[in-house]
Formats: C-alpha cells, structure tokens, sequence
C-alpha cells in the first residue's frame, strides 16, 4: 500500500464547518468572525499565535522604531532647554521587554480563540487527495477550508547567503551590530535600516537601482531616500552581491560587482517575500497557483476549487495585517451570515513606512494617475515645509505632501506625505479619499492649527 492511499483512506477525527489553515491575522480574523454566527470552526497553527505580524513583524518592529525615536529625541531635547547626557544603550533590555510584550500577546489571541470557541489544532496542515486536512497523522474535514498561511522571507541563491539574516532573524539579534549591510529597496530594507542607523550602528543599504520604495510614489522614493543619507546610512547604489564569506573572527566579506565590503557584523536579506503555499498539499486538492506560487483567488477569495479559500499574503496582493483581517472578516459574513455580496474593496489602501521620517500614502501614485487618466486631465499639488517641531532645534527635517486630482472636479485620486506624524495622520484622509472626496471639499474643512496635517486643507 502507498504511503498516499493510507492517508486517503484514513478515518476523519472531526468534520468542522470552517477549517482555518494559519494562525495569523487573517485567519484568526475569520475564525474568530465565524465563531460568532454558531458554527463549528477549527484552526490549525504549528508556530506561535499572530502570525508574521504579531511575531517577526509589525508589532515588535513598531517597538524597535519606538526605540529609535527616543534615540533622536535625545539628540533634540538640547533645543528644547534640556541638559541631558547620553550614557548608554542597552538593546538586550528592550529586547526582554519586547519578547515579553509579544509572549503576553500570544496568550491574548490563544485566550481569545478558547473564549470564541474555536478549537485550535497544533501542527503542520496539508491537503489528503480527498480534500481533507492532515495534521501530525490525523485527517479533519470541513465544508468550508480556509487558506491563511501567510508568507517568509526570501535568502538569495548565492554562496554564503545563510550567513546573513533576515527580517526573521532581526529579532533573534541579542545585541546591537557594530557595521551592518542592509540588502534591498523595499520598506522592510528601509524600516530596518533606520532603527540600526539611528541607534548607531554604521548602515549600509545596497539598492540594484537609484532609489528606494520604487513603487511608491517618486516624490515618497525621493524623499525617503535623501532622508536615509542624511540620518547617516550609506545608500550604495546599483549594487548587487555576488558571494559572502565569513572570516575567522565571525565578521563577514561581502563580494559586490564594484568591489569588497568587509568587517560586517551582520548582513541582512530584505529582498522580498514569497507564500507559503508550497507545503500544503495543494496539488492534491487542485488548487492553483501562479509562477510565484501565490494562490490564486477572485474577488471573493475563492480559489478554483469550490468550498476552498485563501486570502492575506499567501495570495501575493496588499501584503499588509489589516488586509488580511478585513478580508477575513468579510469572508465569515459572506459563508455564514447570509452577506453574499460581502468582499473586501482593494483599491485606495492606506499604507505608512516607519523610516525616518516616516510615510503615508493611499491611492494612486502620479505615475499610475497618468497612465489612467493622462496626464492632461490631473492637478498635482504640492507643499514641502519645516513642521513646527524643527523651529527651535539646529537639524531641520522637512515634511514633504503631495495631492493628486482629477479633473475636472478635481477629485483626490492619491495622497502621500513623507514627515513627522504622516503615519497617524494619513488614518483620516484615507476615509476620505475612499469616499471619492474632491479638492474643493478638503479645503471646506477648516485647518487645525498649529499642526503639519492642516497643510492638506490649504494647499494651493
């Protein structure tokens, strides 16, 4: 007998109404949702509760770009009449205190699952030929299965890669690295890239091209990247690297096509991502992926196998938390509360980068403005400033916003913004702009003053 019929004819342990593949944000999300209109639901996880996000993601990087904040408070507070002396920083102590926020987390979501009355299955999931799910030996079937399993990091295939780390491995470090390369472009590479600068490790980033965040709009590329090499990282452009050795004293030589780094601490890979779609099973079920083994799904997260779902970054598209949640949330309506109609809108995300300073943005870029409409039908608004918070202090960091409209009603089609506080303002104007809100309406709202976000009511 095949080790495959032996799966396929094993007995079914349980059979659930909804059967959750991934403990992360959008899984929990649906799970949790579902739970609440009297089904049966199930969800299967074989590494901590949260997923990326909670884990080796946005909530502990939120609190290494809290700690580097202080590090340039410090810096200001001189401007502002305080005397104050820096004496030392202890990053394994944030790192206890991190590690014990996330851990406290974990328990929260596991203590939530219990409350909601999902029951949790530990281990690894894969799709049986008779589309069930296996777990450590044991098959669960489910009316409805749904794919949440997220994605990891992507290790170049160059000899001595695995010396380097990856934003995974960030979070792991014990310590602050002397000399650090960042490789990649993207605001994972620039994220991390700013909390080791700003905290005082000497920071390269290795770009294959003229500037970071290229698929943003080319004001935010521009902007951020100057602001990188004025906070002191080496930004080494069209840069690639062939080979890493590691020495004898633990440092690493990096070979690059137009020379030799050395002496690296700790080289980090932010080169991309991919899904983890690559273990499951899914040739069993049928489901199909894409060239980059995303799955593939239509507007509702259906894949093409009927009754099986997949939605967050397994499916390749707006690789952010709250998307994954959303669309979570929306597939329990649609399966168990009658909402046929219930999906998840993609379009005008709003999205912020903690670089330094940080970015928000939602909707189209100036570039994708044009080729929708041409360039003839926009109005392109522009402001660049010091926001008051500089006026006192010798370092000026400027806030630089920009509008994108449509004519002739002058519709705002894209907002970004690069400067102090554009992550906690951009919350309110992506309402707006998912509203379909015009130029003429922004300025009807009256500026709060003293603040760099009345600039977006007032430009002319």
């Amino acid at each position: 007998m095949t080790g495959q019929f032996l799966t396929k004819m094993a007995p079914i342990v349980k059979k659930f109404d909804l059967l959750v593949l991934g403990g992360g944000s959008g899984g929990l999300a649906c799970a949790r949702r579902a739970a609440e209109f009297g089904i049966q639901a199930g969800i299967v996880e074989e590494a901590r509760w949260g997923g990326t996000c909670v884990n080796v993601g946005c909530v502990p990087k939120k609190v290494m770009y809290n700690t580097a904040l202080h590090a340039e408070f410090i810096q200001e507070h001189k401007g502002y009449g305080f005397d104050v002396e820096l004496k030392g920083f202890d990053w394994s102590r944030i790192k206890k205190s991190r590690d014990d926020y996330i851990k406290r987390l974990n328990g929260i979501y596991e203590s939530n699952l219990e409350k909601s009355k999902v029951e949790r299955i530990i281990g690894h999931g894969s799709f049986t030929p008779d589309k069930c799910v296996e777990v450590n030996g044991e098959k669960y079937a489910a009316d409805h299965i749904l794919i949440a399993t997220g994605g990891r990091p992507v290790v170049p295939n160059i000899p001595g890669a695995e010396y380097g780390i990856t934003s995974d491995g960030f979070f792991e470090l014990e310590d602050l690295p002397k000399k650090v390369v960042v490789v990649g472009a993207g605001y994972i590479a620039v994220e991390l890239a700013g909390v080791f600068a700003t905290l005082g490790a000497d920071t390269s980033v290795l770009i294959r091209y003229d500037q970071v965040l290229r698929t943003f709009d080319s004001m935010i590329s521009k902007s951020v990247t100057e602001s990188l090499e004025a906070g002191g990282v080496k930004v080494c452009r069209r840069t690639e690297v062939s080979s890493v050795t590691k020495e004898e004293d633990g440092t690493l030589t990096l070979k690059i096509n137009n020379g030799v780094i050395d002496k690296v601490d700790c080289l980090l890979w932010a080169i991309g991502r991919v899904p983890n779609s690559d273990s499951l099973g899914l040739e069993n079920a049928g489901v199909i992926v894409d060239k980059h083994n995303n799955i593939e799904v239509d507007e509702y997260q259906n894949t093409n196998i009927n009754g099986i779902y997949a939605l967050g970054d397994v499916c390749g598209k707006a690789l952010l938390t709250p998307v994954a949640i959303a669309a979570g949330r929306k597939l329990a309506h649609r399966l168990f509360d009658g909402k046929k109609d219930f999906k998840l809108d993609y379009s005008n995300i709003p999205t912020v980068v903690f670089s330094h300073p940080p970015v928000g943005t939602v909707g189209l870029t100036e570039e994708e403005a044009e080729l929708k409409y041409g360039k003839e039908k926009l109005k392109i608004y522009t402001s660049s400033f010091v926001p008051m918070y500089y006026a006192v202090l010798e370092h000026k960091v400027r806030c630089h916003m920009k509008l994108i409209c449509v004519l002739p009603e002058e519709k705002v089609v894209g907002l970004h913004m690069v400067g102090q506080g554009c992550d906690e303002m951009l919350q309110g104007f992506g309402v707006a702009i998912k509203m379909g809100a015009t130029k003429a309406q922004f300025d009807d709202c009256v500026a709060i003053h003293p603040t760099s976000s009345e600039e977006l009511v007032t430009m002319r």
